[in-house]
């Protein structure tokens, strides 16, 4: 494949690249920069990636990258069963936090939090190799390796759009709750609550910048081995102004921070022990002369680094959660990368 050894040649000379397939898309694509700089995004066409809380916003630019795009004729690959493993003083130190979380929330200092945590897995990774594995095997997700030598490497197969527009038409989602696939049955009141929360945050983001605005029905939505409650919102912005306000409000969303946003951010900063970098930032294709854009959430991703892949992972924890349970869901959702190593 062309974009194959195009991106092994970016790789071996320390050059930036971003390797991508959009959800349900017969095509992968690749936008490979010309040179080593690091580009912070200042509303540039191109690839970006966001940092959790917006801290730091990257781009590769069309300007100085070239890209290519190549029909892929992969097959769907299944999941094969994974037996669960863990360090138990990990699982411990989560559970603990989201004891004092649940605490705080009964408390009212906030109504739900986002709480996570990296696991380490010692491994060579081959990335190119394992982005055809995630698109096989994820092809309704937004799969994609974003390497900068610089910045490090980062890939991923993420569940959530953040945000879509075309030609001032823009849809998003509401995506909260968490099952495994094989076990699903109905959604509990909490996880029905949870959802409602990131439902009702994003409306009131949207109805001051949009003219039109639709909200469907919830409906359970499979991710891999998973499903989720996934709520779509649609309308019309009135500008381009109004997407980049939209943006900034929206990140991050209670998806993945939590509500009220800014006493869930403190709570996270303070306990969560370590830094999140990208991880539930946003990613995607940002386009001005077009007015388009299509980002993803940084969901279901890990950082490659050193003999090692960190794999990040979280819940959304609020009055009536189980520390115990909520750990085991963030390692049923390690299983995405887990299955790709």
């Amino acid at each position: 494949m062309s974009v194959l050894s195009k991106v092994n040649a970016q790789l071996s000379n320390k050059l930036p690249f971003v390797l991508y397939a959009l959800p349900n898309s017969k095509k992968v694509c690749a936008l490979l920069q010309t040179n080593d700089t690091v580009y912070q995004f200042k509303e540039q066409d191109g690839f970006i990636i966001a940092s959790f809380n917006s801290k730091e916003v990257l781009v590769i630019p069309n300007d100085n990258s070239v890209f290519i795009e190549e029909d892929f004729k992969g097959n769907a690959i299944q999941s094969e069963p994974f037996e669960i493993s863990f360090i138990e003083s990990e699982k411990q130190d989560f559970e603990r936090i989201v004891t004092l979380a649940v605490e705080q929330i009964k408390e009212s200092f906030f109504e739900k939090v986002v709480l996570s945590r990296s696991i380490v897995v010692e491994t060579d990774v081959d990335c190119v190799d394992s982005f055809y594995k995630m698109v096989q095997r994820y092809p309704s997700a937004f799969c994609y390796v974003y390497y900068h030598p610089k910045i490090g490497c980062w890939m991923g197969a993420s569940p959530e759009q953040l945000l879509k527009v075309t030609n001032h038409n823009f849809e998003t989602v509401a995506l909260a709750g968490t099952q495994k696939k094989a076990d699903f049955i109905d959604w509990s009141a909490k996880e029905k609550h949870e959802q409602q929360v990131v439902t009702d945050f994003i409306l009131e983001c949207l109805h001051e910048e949009v003219l039109t605005l639709k909200v469907a029905e919830p409906t359970t939505v499979e991710a891999g081995e998973l499903v989720h409650l996934k709520t779509t919102i649609t309308g019309n912005v009135y500008s381009d102004e109004n997407i980049k306000t939209i943006l900034n409000q929206l990140n991050p969303t209670p998806a993945v921070c939590g509500f009220p946003k800014e006493s869930a951010l403190e709570f996270i900063l303070k306990n969560e022990n370590y830094n999140r970098e990208f991880y539930t930032g946003y990613l995607g294709l940002w386009d001005t002369t077009t007015s388009t854009a299509n980002l993803f959430v940084n969901l279901r991703c890990m950082k490659i680094e050193d003999g090692k892949a960190i794999i990040y992972v979280g819940c959304g924890i609020t009055a009536d959660s189980n520390p115990e349970k909520e750990f085991f869901e963030t390692e049923h959702k390690s299983m995405t990368m887990r299955t790709i190593l």
